[in-house]
């Protein structure tokens, strides 16, 4: 069984594509560049998918807290081609196939449903109109969209902040957290949904290979949690306090008004169906996942 990745080299795809592997499936990577054990972009768009592809995943994107991009029409232009073009080129290879795979999932954003300090959103409350952010991820999870005649079991993945060891939000936050200098971030007052990269890999494999998944998901940990809980948990398990909050204009200078609003504003989000389906959290609540995520020797693999 194959499983062709989308943005597999990034750092959700890589675990994703490892877990895949550990449940014995052959895993082939499109990426911007020739490698050895993938495909290109342009590959797709000229051949088609590979013929004995079984599902297909898309996680690629552009990432858009990127502090070496301004964020400015260019950047944003590129964040949304990133992710919106690249599902309807897969799309249209799938609809084209031959033999078609048998599941399309994707992954998506959070950012679908309007930020509030008092709202609670399951997979089925509305959205998706708000702001741009909002409204990309319509388009993203649109452009996802197959003839309604076609056998294929679609799946889409809303993701909160993905947080790991080896890449996201924690890599840029942990020496300072280590050396004591974490803090909240803005009011603190904020939700934070939040999942660790083990699980949100993991509904991604648990939907390849479970043949009753599909529709919409949402990929954040059942503890829904506010930033300030989340700044002071992280530090907890770091045997810190978090005294030093960053305030608010400090993401706005470095972000951007418009961007800064993932980091300063937010949503609670429950994975209602993701629990409904059957998934099994391997980091449920925060208290697990600061656990692993502060582990100084797990920084080089020595967990």
């Amino acid at each position: 069984m194959r499983v062709l990745i989308g943005g597999g080299t990034g750092f959700i795809g890589q675990h994703l594509g490892h877990l895949l592997q550990e449940n014995g499936y052959r895993v082939t990577v499109i990426s911007r560049v020739i490698r050895p054990d993938g495909v290109t972009w342009n590959d797709i768009q000229r051949h088609g998918l590979p013929k004995d592809c079984t599902s297909v995943v898309n996680i690629a994107g552009e990432n858009i807290l990127n502090v070496s991009k301004r964020w400015n029409d260019s950047f944003k232009e590129q964040v949304k081609k990133s992710r919106v073009e690249t599902n309807k080129l897969l799309a249209k290879a799938i609809s084209e196939a031959e033999n078609p795979p048998e599941s399309f999932i994707n992954i998506s954003g959070v950012a679908y449903y309007k930020p509030s300090e008092t709202d609670e959103y399951t997979e089925e409350s509305t959205g998706g109109d708000y702001d741009w952010l909002s409204k990309l991820t319509t388009e993203w999870e649109a452009a996802a969209t197959l003839p309604d005649s076609m056998n294929v079991r679609r799946v889409t993945v809303r993701s909160g902040v993905v947080l790991g060891q080896d890449g996201g939000m924690i890599q840029q936050i942990y020496f300072p957290f280590f050396l004591g200098f974490g803090g909240r971030m803005g009011t603190g007052k904020q939700w934070f949904p939040w999942i660790h990269v083990d699980d949100i890999a993991g509904i991604l494999a648990y939907a390849v290979k479970n043949k009753s998944v599909s529709g919409i998901l949402n990929g954040v940990a059942p503890e829904a949690a506010t930033n300030a809980q989340f700044a002071s948990a992280f530090a907890g398990a770091m045997w810190r306090r978090a005294l030093i909050p960053m305030p608010s204009f400090v993401f706005n200078t470095v972000f951007g008004n418009e961007r800064a609003k993932i980091i300063l504003e937010g949503q609670k989000v429950i994975p209602k169906r993701t629990l409904e389906c059957g998934y099994k959290y391997k980091y449920p609540d925060l208290q697990s996942a600061c656990r692993d995520l502060s582990s100084f020797f797990g920084r080089f693999g020595l967990k």
